[in-house]
């Protein structure tokens, strides 16, 4: 693998600072998770930069989370970039929001709003939504895709509906590894690649398959195949942690995707693990 690394997908939080509401009940997640621990459980590994991704926090925190997050990025140089929540679900009144969050940091470099847990599937293509994030476009901002495999139909008109937006999709759109079920996913993700303003964000894998006894066989079909239909180029590398704790260690994770792109070519695998990464997320030379 590459000696260096970005982490495109980095979570840090505090319960005690702001309310997060889904760690609730979970003794593993429910503390903290900061710099210091980080760096503790990534020793050893050349970690360049890292960009943090919003956690879902009680809206009424979100400004100050982003806020949060950049004042220990003045502190911390490889903190390179934020990934913001914002409620795009209200359409054109989301700008005002929006304005406030770019007014933030220059390190604001996309918004997430999680949509694995809505019940409708099709939530994404309600027009309020689809407007909300087409002003992405206008502030520079990409989006973040968190989903689940069954809602990738509405994910791909999604896209389709907002070319001048740059999208990421985490977690591989979170696959049924456990079961092993690969289709209809391989397919749907075939056409989301085809979709040229869509990145793929090689992470949180080991969380869908069996936390205690998953193994490098039980993943390398699906990253492979994230692999194959993106292609070198947008195809970016995430920790997800320490939300990823829940099945894997940092260093499991990181050798584990090193052991299955060990194939690529030296340039691929610069892309794979730093320069899609900072060139996708607008991140400082």
């Amino acid at each position: 693998m590459n000696d260096a690394i970005i982490d495109a997908h980095l979570h840090l939080w505090d319960p005690t600072r702001f309310r997060i509401p889904w760690l609730d009940g979970n003794d593993l997640l429910n503390r903290v998770y900061d710099l210091r621990v980080f760096q503790e459980h990534t020793a050893g590994l050349n970690i360049t930069a890292m960009v943090y991704v919003q956690v879902d926090v009680a809206p009424a925190y979100a400004l100050l989370e982003a806020r949060h997050i950049a004042q220990i990025a003045a502190d911390e140089p490889r903190l390179q970039g934020i990934v913001a929540w914002a409620p795009l679900d209200d359409g054109a009144c989301a700008r005002s929001f929006l304005d406030a969050l770019v007014e933030i940091s220059p390190l604001i470099k996309g918004v997430r709003r999680i949509l694995q847990g809505e019940p409708d599937p099709a939530h994404c293509l309600r027009p309020s939504f689809v407007h909300g994030v087409e002003m992405l476009a206008e502030y520079g901002l990409s989006f973040d895709i968190c989903i689940y495999h069954y809602q990738l139909p509405a994910v791909i008109e999604l896209v389709r509906a907002c070319p001048d937006v740059s999208f990421v999709l985490d977690h591989l759109a979170k696959p049924d590894i456990r079961s092993g079920t690969l289709d209809p996913w391989r397919l749907h993700m075939e056409t989301l690649a085809r979709l040229p303003n869509v990145a793929c964000k090689i992470s949180g894998v080991a969380t869908e398959a069996d936390h205690q006894r998953w193994t490098v066989d039980d993943l390398a079909p699906y990253i492979r195949h994230a692999l194959e239909v993106f292609g070198e180029d947008r195809v970016l590398f995430g920790g997800d942690w320490p939300v990823a704790l829940l099945a894997t260690s940092y260093r499991r994770w990181v050798e584990t995707l090193a052991t299955l792109t060990a194939d690529l070519t030296p340039e691929a695998q610069r892309k794979l693990w730093v320069e899609n990464a900072r060139r996708i997320y607008r991140l400082s030379p």
